[in-house]
């Protein structure tokens, strides 16, 4: 059965909406992974690229920070990605929400408050400034961009055209519904899927 890794977004947990909503739509057809990504962004890439060692996904698909995390590794493990709404400067995000913050959805371990401090924003500002040195044309195709039209939180559709070919959107907003999920993540990972299928058999 083919395996997708879903990597959601800062405030989210793997219980968040989208990715219960994946599970239910690929139930039966693929096993969707959706773990709790740490907090500390160098820390979640080692985890995501631990895991990935471990599970051999056919597919990423990100939300938000999540697909931030999946732009940088996708390219780096060979794996397609669907990233919806990427977030590329997380730091000019979290700077305007310095202190204490609760997680929007659960998570295993329990702790659902967090702090966001200068040592965080430092630690993203890092990454930030080396995002793209993994961009390889010959992902230029396989690496597709999601927008919500409705998104106030994330306007970066021109940077990601700067570096990759596809871009999608859907009439929503920053993190999408259920029924966005179904009607408009799931059909592009279907076909995502099946490039890499049809690749892997030339």
């Amino acid at each position: 059965m083919k395996k997708i890794l879903f990597l959601h977004g800062f405030y989210a947990s793997g219980q968040c909406v989208p990715a219960l909503a994946f599970r239910e739509c690929f139930d039966g057809r693929a096993k969707v992974l959706t773990p709790d990504l740490p907090m500390h962004p160098k820390e979640a890439i080692c985890f995501i690229r631990e895991m990935i060692d471990h599970e051999q996904p056919d597919l990423l698909i990100g939300n938000s920070c999540g697909s931030f995390y999946g732009q940088m590794i996708a390219p780096l493990v060979g794996i397609p990605a669907l990233l919806g709404n990427p977030h590329f400067q997380m730091t000019a995000f979290l700077k305007q929400r310095i202190g204490e913050h609760q997680y929007k959805s659960p998570r295993k371990d329990g702790h659902q408050k967090f702090v966001i401090d200068e040592t965080l924003i430092n630690e993203f500002a890092e990454l930030e400034a080396i995002q793209f040195d993994n961009c390889n044309p010959v992902y230029n195709d396989r690496i597709w961009g999601l927008f919500g039209e409705q998104d106030t939180l994330a306007h970066f559709e021109p940077l990601f055209l700067e570096h990759y070919n596809q871009s999608y959107h859907f009439p929503g907003g920053h993190t999408p519904t259920a029924e966005e999920v179904r009607n408009w993540y799931v059909p592009l990972a279907e076909k995502l899927l099946l490039a890499r299928n049809e690749s892997h058999t030339h």
